[in-house]
């Protein structure tokens, strides 16, 4: 039987100026199914999405909508034919509770005034505005309940956004559309921020919707999820169509190679820890916000030199807090962070120590000479002893064990401790727009220079391996990063923090936004700065690639520690129910404090 037709896309394309972000796609989506778009990033597919949620406008080519040809050029437009985006950062206002953010700028038609005089249209005009969504909350409750009931959705339309989780907000969002008639659905990455349980709650919903006749379309960079809900996959390459494929037909090599147009190996290869030390010990973490609202509550691990710890938690956890309270970067209530420094049998210099500190050192017997004997310092001159020490001949005895509280983020980075961040704004932290990607590599080693000119040679060789390795799409290495897309500035960032060598690494969300090929890149970059003897901490989204990735993984709950579990032996529900634990029992405390 022939399928019926909902949307169709003939030979559309959008330019902005010279860059050529769709040319000449077609895309087709049936009445009753879901069709999932694949794509690397910058191949076009949200910019297509957003042409037809009516938020861009093609320069070339033609939409249909049940066979009749659309002009679509707003968001408004997209409403009268039906369609509805849910993007995956939602458009709600927080203070308002679901049901008022549902009925928002919904206008019901005035009925007709039965008085032609002036007060009685002033009258009839105040009457329809007093039965709008805002205000008729019995009605709109009402038909929440109606569209939540057949979907199987879970919402209180009393309930304020400020109080929803992440999935419940998305909820609202996608009732929003369906509540405005919505028959074509779009959504944008729709699992990044959910656990495995709420995943395969929408996904249930999604099935349910599609069974009704509703057609929808997935932007996602999960090529498991794609095969699990999808029954067609569209896919992108450099802003043109490559094909469709029937997802029954399909699986994640065949895909990726549509993609990327080459075969990529698609396998992480976690090798076991060897000789693991204690490098980082977290004690009894406690920190507060700007609000006085407590975001780390007892927090306590220790990561080891040469394996992968992983932190998996829901979006707003905590995660993000406490990277930045390793790093120097937030202010703690109390706790220790104890950082083990690998110094035993390596040469003191002044890079990391003053002559002042140096001396102290070497009154508490810190180091030794070639031989084994204890440097003593006594009677020498401040010109002796610099000689010493800047020959190497000067050795620690031990590793060096030093609280983090005390340092600033200058100190802390300089003792071999990196953090990569990827926020939302990817300029926000760590890169300078108008700087070109050489001079952003040079922010982290000015301060070695040895004289009065900085030295660019170094930064650069570093730049062109970054934009070699990680295939950074930019007109050279001395274009600024703000006139790059956002996954290759991300690429620059995480290349960078990565090729510092350091002893602790921090990489929260390294991937986000990437394809699959740079995914699986920055994946064994890390890999291979654990073999270096680096302790990784990895934050991510994705929580197979955690299991596949990590050694351990830590589970954080409303800022709290709720589990940590062998990744070579994990699940993803087991982790799934972690995540939305909030408080653990004596015994389970004595067992984590165990592992």
């Amino acid at each position: 039987m022939e399928r019926e037709v909902a949307l169709e896309m003939r030979g559309v394309s959008k330019f902005f100026g010279q860059v050529v972000a769709n040319k000449n796609v077609d895309l087709t989506v049936y009445k009753g199914e879901i069709l999932a778009v694949l794509g690397e990033n910058g191949s076009g597919k949200t910019t297509l999405m957003n042409m037809i949620a009516g938020i861009y406008f093609p320069d070339e080519g033609q939409t249909f909508v049940n066979g009749e040809e659309a002009v679509i050029r707003s968001p408004q437009d997209a409403f009268k034919y039906k369609i509805g985006m849910i993007h995956q950062h939602f458009k709600l206002v927080d203070v308002f509770d679901a049901a008022q953010n549902i009925t928002l700028g919904v206008k019901t038609p005035p009925a007709p005034a039965n008085g032609k005089n002036a007060f009685t249209r002033f009258f009839s005009k105040i009457g329809h505005r007093l039965q709008s969504g805002l205000y008729r909350k019995k009605e709109v409750a009402a038909e929440v309940k109606k569209i939540a009931d057949k979907y199987g959705f879970e919402i209180d339309p009393k309930k304020k956004i400020y109080d929803m989780s992440v999935s419940e907000k998305q909820t609202v969002e996608i009732v929003k559309v369906l509540y405005r008639g919505a028959n074509i659905l779009i959504l944008d990455e729709p699992t990044a921020v959910l656990t495995p349980q709420e995943t395969e709650k929408l996904f249930s919903v999604l099935r349910k919707m599609k069974e009704d006749g509703k057609s929808i379309v997935i932007i996602t960079h999960k090529l498991n999820e794609v095969l699990a809900i999808s029954d067609r996959v569209a896919v992108l390459r450099k802003g043109e169509s490559v094909g469709t494929i029937e997802t029954k037909d399909a699986d994640e090599n065949k895909l990726t190679e549509l993609m990327v147009g080459k075969k990529i190996s698609l396998n992480i290869e976690r090798s076991a820890p060897v000789n693991p030390e204690d490098r980082l010990e977290i004690k009894g973490l406690n920190l507060k916000n700007h609000e006085g609202v407590k975001v780390l509550d007892d927090v306590s691990f220790t990561a080891k030199s040469g394996e992968i710890l992983g932190i998996a938690g829901i979006a707003g956890s905590g995660q993000k807090e406490l990277l930045e309270a390793i790093a120097g970067l937030q202010t703690l209530q109390s706790g220790d962070m104890i950082f083990h420094n690998p110094k035993k049998d390596k040469p003191v210099t002044f890079f990391h120590k003053t002559l002042r500190r140096v001396k102290e050192l070497a009154q508490e017997g810190a180091f030794r000479y070639e031989n084994g004997e204890t440097v003593d310092f006594t009677g020498m001159s401040d010109k002796q002893i610099k000689d010493l020490v800047n020959e190497g001949k000067v050795l620690f005895k031990e590793d060096e064990i030093i609280d983090l509280k005390d340092k600033t983020p200058l100190q802390i980075r300089e003792l071999g401790i990196r953090l990569s961040f990827v926020p939302e704004d990817r300029l926000g932290m760590g890169l300078v727009g108008n700087m070109d990607i050489v001079d952003n590599m040079m922010l982290r080693s000015y301060r070695k220079g040895k004289s009065m000119f900085v030295d660019r040679s170094r930064p650069g060789k570093l730049a062109d391996e970054i934009i070699g390795e990680l295939e950074v799409v930019t007109p050279s290495s001395h274009t600024p990063v703000r006139r790059l897309s956002g996954g290759n500035v991300q690429k620059v960032l995480v290349g960078r923090e990565i090729a510092s060598a350091p002893k602790v690494l921090m990489a929260a969300y390294p991937v986000r936004g990437l394809d699959i090929n740079s995914s699986y890149t920055i994946y064994n970059l890390l890999n291979k700065q654990k073999e270096n003897g680096a302790a990784v901490i990895f934050v991510g989204e994705d929580l197979d690639v955690l299991i596949e990735l990590c050694d351990r993984i830590l589970v954080i709950g409303s800022g709290k520690v709720t589990g940590i579990v062998d990744g070579r032996t994990a699940d993803k529900s087991e982790i799934g129910l972690l995540m939305t634990k909030t408080k653990k029992t004596a015994e389970e405390s004595v067992k984590e404090a165990a592992v």
